[in-house]
């Protein structure tokens, strides 16, 4: 059974951070379903890209994803107050099962009350909510939690998230691919193996 994972799009969201793990996870063969938190299934994102979408959130809140992914950009602050997704990250992070955060998207998992403890990263924006997130790291992965800063952290942010969903072999393929050549891409995986 293939992996399933789940895209939340917001109007402003960060084209190229939903873009990247859709395109990337699709690659590794996980199931990846795009649904709208706004009444339309065409979202517009940050820099006036639209994306359609698959379905509304309201058709996918009772089905059980492996991963849940929250591009970032500035429609994150309407994320942070939407109960419907607070209680999909809630109910994800209680079962052990995937959330991708990237940008500005773990001010969700703060909303959510699911962070604690845990590591992450955020983008440098989100300083004076988020100040403990990680700095100067591309990836931080504390199961059940995959963060990343910003868009220009996107590929390793996808190829991390593509670690934990379709195994360290898959994301090597799908990197290789792609031409993602860096040595360090995979420094996330090592991480990946404790859990």
């Amino acid at each position: 059974m293939p992996k399933k994972a789940l895209i939340i799009l917001h109007k402003g969201f960060e084209e190229i951070e939903a873009i990247s793990p859709i395109d990337i996870l699709r690659r590794a063969g996980v199931e990846v379903t795009v649904a709208s938190r706004e009444d339309t299934l065409l979202v517009e994102g940050k820099s006036s890209i639209q994306l359609q979408a698959e379905s509304l959130l309201d058709a996918v809140l009772e089905k059980t994803f492996d991963g849940i992914i929250l591009p970032g950009g500035p429609g994150t602050k309407r994320m942070v107050t939407d109960e419907r997704i607070l209680e999909l990250v809630r109910n994800q992070a209680a079962t052990e099962r995937w959330i991708g955060a990237i940008c500005a998207a773990p001010l969700v998992l703060k909303a959510a009350g699911v962070l604690k403890d845990h590591r992450y990263t955020a983008h440098v924006s989100t300083q004076e909510e988020l100040p403990h997130r990680v700095t100067r790291q591309r990836v931080v992965i504390d199961f059940p939690f995959i963060t990343s800063p910003g868009a220009g952290t996107a590929i390793p942010f996808a190829l991390a998230l593509t670690t934990a969903l379709a195994g360290q072999a898959t994301a090597r393929e799908v990197a290789m691919a792609i031409g993602w050549y860096e040595s360090n891409t995979f420094e996330t995986s090592r991480a990946m193996a404790e859990y």
